[in-house]
């Protein structure tokens, strides 16, 4: 991946006190590199009658390609100078910030970049410019981040044009929610899906170096708790499928993986993949989610880019009046597990048996979220709610029923409300608020929010 390099352009007006306002966009500088990025810049541009600060500021920021652009006003500029350069890169994302005056002699000083960026606001927003739009307040620390946010959503939204989603097989149970069209997802998030067949998997299984099988079996019966005795061989099969897809992942550049599950690995071949989807997730860092879930993968890639978590899938299963009971019928990723992983054997109605995580989830604060199709448009559906522990079974498994993966979400609006919009059985949770940086996700991707 390309490093990630940030635009600055800092303006002031040609009358204000040059020393003024060439600290004041120092110091704005120096905050925008604190954040990590490299910076391609120029020093700061007032509306000279020949417009020699326009062009020197042009030549400046074409000589290093960037992704995104900072427009600075420390102060009133005409508008004119500063749509003479952000014309020029009207394709970036950018931030227009105005800076705050200061107090002295009990007096406020200020240069007006509020009469700037005011002067700006909606010429960019007709322009198609994908901004936003910042403000210091006077004797306030900048909104750091606010501008943070928006950066990492624009180098996440950029990053994502080349991920990939690996599908093992084809439509599980013949689900229309798991559907997508590929050519609005490739033009709106720029995403691939790349199909593999089961027998891909088989096969590469097949060619799996005892030595390397050794180590991954070593580790897991290390590290998990087996509340019960599972086969050595069955163990074994599940590590070589699990080494198979991620041969085929490093080598095609998936970053996700979705398996035919039902109608697939378990009637197929007689193998539930909750085992083989632990592994990928835990020790290949993959986003995991089952059943051929092409947009809940597409959903987890985005908050994985954006939070730096799992992005572990749950589904829905019971409400309440102000809750909704979250879990799952096979694994989670250790991640978002209570202690250690714990894990059993058992089976599901005609469905033989299989490693079953029965692990506790995390409580905390959480987002759910899923992003879904209509036609063309992509939407996103979001909720921040707190979970806490539940004990629940799901009927149909093998006595005495084990008490699957799950929590409790007491949500922060209206159950109903929340019901009504949502897109799917599997939504990914992410613990901690980020509610902000996902519309400014949306935003840059043109997605709507729900």
């Amino acid at each position: 991946m390309k490093p990630m390099r940030i635009g600055f352009v800092g303006f002031g007006e040609v009358n204000s006190p040059i020393d003024l306002i060439t600290e004041s966009c120092d110091k704005a500088r120096a905050e925008i590199a604190a954040l990590g990025y490299s910076l391609v810049t120029s020093p700061i541009v007032r509306d000279d009658v020949d417009g020699q600060d326009v062009q020197r500021a042009i030549r400046d920021l074409s000589e290093v390609p960037f992704d995104l652009l900072v427009v600075c006003l420390t102060g009133w500029i005409p508008s004119h100078a500063v749509i003479a350069i952000t014309s020029q890169f009207a394709d970036k994302p950018m931030i227009l910030w105005g800076l705050a005056g200061y107090y002295e002699n009990q007096r406020l000083v200020t240069a007006a970049a509020q009469a700037g960026t005011t002067a700006l606001r909606k010429v960019f927003a007709d322009l198609g410019y994908k901004f936003k739009y910042i403000y210091n307040i006077v004797g306030k620390p900048s909104p750091i981040a606010k501008i943070k946010d928006f950066v990492k959503a624009s180098f996440a939204l950029k990053e994502l044009q080349s991920a990939k989603v690996g599908m093992f097989g084809f439509r599980d149970m013949r689900l229309y929610n798991t559907l997508y069209d590929g050519i609005s997802l490739k033009r709106k998030l720029g995403m691939e899906v790349e199909f593999f067949e089961l027998l891909e998997m088989i096969t590469g299984a097949e060619r799996v170096e005892e030595k390397e099988l050794a180590v991954v079996l070593t580790k897991i019966q290390s590290d998990w708790v087996f509340q019960t005795a599972i086969e050595t061989a069955f163990l074994e099969q599940g590590v070589r499928y699990y080494l198979a897809i991620k041969e085929l992942a490093n080598r095609h550049g998936i970053s996700a993986i979705s398996i035919k599950d039902v109608d697939g690995m378990k009637s197929l071949l007689k193998y539930p993949p909750a085992f083989v989807f632990m592994l990928l997730a835990d020790e290949a860092g993959l986003c995991t989610i089952p059943e051929n879930d092409v947009m809940g993968a597409v959903t987890q890639l985005i908050v994985k880019k954006l939070t730096g978590q799992c992005a572990a899938y749950f589904e829905f299963y019971e409400f309440f009046e102000n809750s909704v009971l979250m879990g799952v019928p096979d694994y989670v990723p250790a991640e978002v597990v209570d202690g250690k992983v714990t894990v059993t054997q058992a089976a599901f109605g005609g469905i033989s048996g299989g490693l079953l995580n029965i692990s506790k989830v995390r409580p905390g604060e959480m987002t759910l979220l899923r992003v879904s199709q209509t036609g063309d448009q992509f939407w996103m559906h979001m909720v921040r709610g707190t979970a806490s522990p539940i004990n629940w079974m799901e009927a149909g498994w093998d006595e005495p029923a084990p008490l699957l993966p799950s929590f409790e979400l007491k949500l922060e609006h209206s159950v109903e409300e929340f019901a009504e919009q949502i897109s799917g059985q599997h939504y990914i949770a992410v613990y901690g608020d980020y509610t902000a940086i996902l519309k400014e996700f949306c935003y840059l991707a043109s997605v709507n929010v729900v």
